[in-house]
């Protein structure tokens, strides 16, 4: 199908994930001369590999411009490795790179044909507040984000609750993945089937492609050397993103899988067995709080396998392979908390705490490695999210409170508006069916 109809439609028929049936090589030359170029530059340039002639290029570039109008910083900490912060945009997170990229995509395409679509979405933190303000005011869109109750912080929670209008916020009684399974069930729900349903989760493929955009850009920034990725994973929408670049021609000599105790894929690279953890745990690293991440059945398509919806494996990937890509760790809050203050102590670099978990990872991945094996790589480490976004947590670890960017400090004293609902798919069916 068109990428069209995959970013509408958000998942399969047969709850498969959508993936491009043809990714794009780069060459050496193309990829150099981003050096020379701004983000939105880079993320046309990628997008139209992608997409073709479903959108004209004039228009695809005033997306991206429109999208992308603010800084992404690589940060140098020590050494050859690096810090990019992608926690710049107007909700302070890495999600906005997908979300508002997303947005812009489905409204082009809505203000074209005159239709209408909700957009149900889970999340564990981030995602929310990115698509909430991503989508708020857009007329022909609905948007319907749910999230576990008491496992986001404030600040992610008001990011969502304050802005009100086509946005509805539900807190459900259960983790994240109970949220992720409402979605998905409402998808494939036959008795929803004459309601426009579609995501804005990294289930959906409008959202993956826009967030391989950053690893070429980190990459153009720096010396050009093969790189090391260190990727905080959750629902492994980032990993991803990062994976599709390599396929595209970047020189990723490897990814660091840096988890919270939600180590079910840290634990399958070591043992070989997949086992997802239900009920998942609660990390201070909240958008990370994940038992079993959706975009791992794509990753285990690319290598040769597959996964269904549940987690089963049905066909073994090249396990050898995924062992030689991919580094996995799992971090605790305890050393979390200790990456926090040791990093900003040693390189006066403030960390929160999905940034710390990545930073964690790549000093591990150094401290393990042989000397002979560098060969000149650049280490590269994901922040996600703005230090402000985890004030308390900050505070307790450093005595000091982060400034917030105006994004976060406009919501504080904001009025909030949200519904409460059991983990029961039929209560969540009949909320859509009564409100769409």
């Amino acid at each position: 199908m068109t990428f069209r109809e995959a970013l509408f439609r958000g998942l399969a028929p047969d709850g498969g994930l959508y993936m491009p049936d043809h990714i794009p090589d780069l060459s050496r030359d193309e990829m150099e001369s981003y050096s020379g170029m701004e983000y939105h530059e880079i993320a046309f340039s990628i997008l139209k590999s992608f997409l073709g002639s479903e959108i004209g290029d004039n228009d695809l570039l005033s997306l991206c411009r429109d999208a992308y109008n603010f800084k992404v910083p690589v940060e140098h900490v020590s050494g050859r490795s690096y810090v990019t912060r992608l926690d710049q945009g107007p909700t302070a997170s890495f999600k906005d790179f997908a979300a508002r990229m997303m947005a812009r995509l489905m409204y082009h395409f809505i203000l074209s044909e005159k239709s209408r679509y909700i957009i149900l979405t889970a999340t564990s933190g981030d995602t929310g507040s990115a698509v909430a303000s991503a989508f708020h005011g857009l007329n022909g869109i609905d948007v319907v984000i749910l999230f576990p109750s008491g496992e986001v912080s404030e600040t992610q929670r008001r990011q969502m609750t304050t802005l009100k209008g086509n946005i509805r916020v539900i807190a459900i009684d259960g983790k994240f993945d109970d949220c992720q399974m409402l979605v998905k069930r409402a998808f494939l729900d036959p008795s929803l089937s004459d309601i426009p349903l579609t995501s804005a989760n990294s289930i959906n493929i409008g959202r993956l492609l826009p967030q391989s955009v950053y690893y070429f850009y980190a990459w153009s920034r720096l010396d050009r050397n093969p790189v090391i990725f260190s990727v905080p994973s959750g629902n492994y929408g980032n990993l991803m993103g990062g994976i599709i670049a390599r396929e595209m021609g970047l020189p990723v000599k490897r990814f660091i899988i840096a988890t919270n105790d939600n180590d079910e894929v840290p634990e399958y690279l070591r043992t070989g067995i997949y086992n997802i953890i239900s009920p998942s745990i609660n990390n201070i690293s909240s958008a990370m709080n994940v038992g079993h991440p959706s975009n791992l059945a794509r990753i285990v398509a690319l290598y040769g396998g597959i996964m269904n919806e549940s987690g089963t494996i049905l066909k073994s990937p090249n396990l050898a392979a995924m062992r030689n890509d991919f580094f996995g760790i799992s971090v605790s809050d305890e050393i979390t908390r200790e990456t926090i203050a040791s990093c900003y102590e040693k390189h006066r670099v403030l960390l929160e705490p999905h940034g710390a978990i990545a930073w964690k990872g790549l000093e591990s991945y150094q401290s393990n490695m042989l000397p002979d094996k560098d060969e000149g790589n650049i280490y590269v480490s994901l922040e996600t999210a703005h230090p402000a976004k985890f004030p308390d947590e900050i505070f307790r670890i450093l005595n000091f409170y982060p400034i917030p960017p105006l994004s976060l400090d406009s919501v504080k004293d904001l009025d909030e508006e949200f519904l409460s609902l059991k983990n029961d798919y039929n209560i969540f069916r009949d909320y859509i069916r009564k409100n769409f």
